[in-house]
């Protein structure tokens, strides 16, 4: 089974909550603050491995979360990491934002990483707050939540050569003739369901890859037949190789057929039309064969390509256009590109301690990530704890924003759920 669009869902582990610890030994009688940080959440890592072809295993599970990090610890003893999680992809995978469907990362090389979701900090114990005037904190730091998003992965072939056109044309047994791969030939349409790679080798330490696109159809820009999941795989190529049936049987036009691709590829992406291609007339053994490979010589000519005759079922000129094809690469210099819109990166890293300050139904509401750590880190039966909490508001320019928004002494306001009376 060939697989090569997948929706995940993405979590890394939280943070360790900082310990609330004192010293309690003997010949200590000082005692002090002893409690140690949690430690890191563990993140998500997407990690090319060629030995994987297809996004398969990701079909069947859809939720993916790492190891949070450990509680801080008495005795100034730090929480353990959350082991990250490692996610395998192929060679060739995008990473898309599920929301704004940009690209994240482009996954090119074997061995590349990305981390696509980074865990969240480990909370400061409370060792870490003791102060001259502030020498037995009761309050600690709540770990920070890990960071969490959905995304599409989705597999764009990476091969130096396209092999495009109708169905039934005979490129599953070029493929066949020119490399060692051994796709399903039959003599009906839509054989060829998934993409088909071959390598063909032209002497030692000269070789190239060539993709068997499987048979496009009118619409398959708009989706029609399997043409999105198809037309993608063309992007990546380098060259394109064209292949029409010369011998114009079951009705049909060759030269009509040869358009109708080339428009299809357009339309689903203009610059699909600069890259360079060799049209080849396949079934040359077929006698009708010869009046349409002159006709569309002398059209194509016109336009500037060169056809090259051959016959795959029995091999004849099969061996010249391997050579053609090397000739024709060996002049593209290498792109991998995507066609589509990478997204910017502070978009992706979006800041975890926005702070909304919003006024909604007359009531005053704050939220976000950060202020919703400091909450659930408040000890609000210690007045140094609360203390801080109340001074993390306007280091934050909170209580300045709830009063450029109108609020007036006692008057509710809610934080990250929780009410509070305002007061100065």
């Amino acid at each position: 089974m060939f697989v090569d669009i997948a929706k995940i869902q993405v979590k890394a582990g939280k943070g360790g909550d900082g310990a609330v610890a004192f010293r309690r030994e003997k010949f200590e009688p000082s005692g002090g603050p002893f409690g140690g940080d949690g430690g890191n959440g563990g993140s998500i890592i997407l990690v090319v491995d060629d030995g994987i072809r297809t996004l398969m295993d990701f079909k069947y599970k859809k939720h993916y979360q790492a190891e949070n990090g450990e509680n801080g610890r008495t005795k100034k003893q730090y929480g353990k990491k959350g082991n990250d999680l490692i996610l395998k992809v192929p060679r060739g995978t995008i990473v898309k934002d599920k929301d704004s469907g940009k690209v994240i990362v482009d996954l090119k090389e074997d061995g590349e990483s990305f981390t696509i979701v980074k865990g969240g900090k480990g909370g400061r114990g409370n060792a870490k707050f003791a102060t001259s005037t502030r020498q037995a904190p009761r309050f600690a730091e709540a770990g920070e939540k890990g960071e969490e998003r959905t995304i599409l992965l989705e597999l764009k072939l990476i091969a130096d050569v396209g092999l495009v056109g109708f169905p039934n044309v005979g490129k599953s047994t070029l493929l066949s003739f020119l490399s060692a791969a051994k796709p399903k030939i039959a003599n009906y349409p839509f054989t060829t369901l998934k993409p088909n790679l071959g390598v063909v080798r032209i002497e030692e330490g000269k070789s190239f890859v060539i993709a068997d696109i499987p048979g496009l159809i009118e619409g398959a820009h708009q989706g029609a037949g399997l043409g999105h999941e198809f037309l993608r795989h063309v992007e990546r190529t380098k060259l394109i190789v064209h292949l029409i049936d010369a011998s114009g049987i079951d009705g049909r036009n060759p030269i009509e057929d040869f358009y109708k691709i080339n428009e299809e590829l357009v339309k689903y992406s203009e610059k699909l039309s600069e890259k360079p291609q060799i049209v080849v007339a396949n079934k040359m053994d077929i006698e009708t064969s010869k009046e349409w490979y002159d006709s569309m010589k002398k059209e194509l000519a016109k336009q500037g390509y060169e056809i090259y005759p051959i016959s795959a079922a029995t091999g004849e000129g099969v061996s010249a256009l391997k050579y053609a094809i090397w000739d024709k690469l060996s002049t593209i210099e290498t792109s991998y590109e995507t066609f589509d819109e990478p997204i910017e990166y502070d978009e992706v890293e979006e800041e975890v301690d926005d702070i909304i300050v919003r006024v909604e139904d007359g009531k005053f509401i704050v939220e976000g990530d950060f202020i919703e750590k400091v909450l659930y880190s408040t000890n609000f039966d210690d007045i140094d704890s609360l203390r801080y909490f109340q001074n993390t508001l306007r280091r934050k320019g909170i209580i300045d924003e709830l009063k450029r928004l109108g609020v007036a002494e006692n008057d509710p306001v809610y934080i990250c759920g929780y009410e509070f009376e305002f007061f100065e």
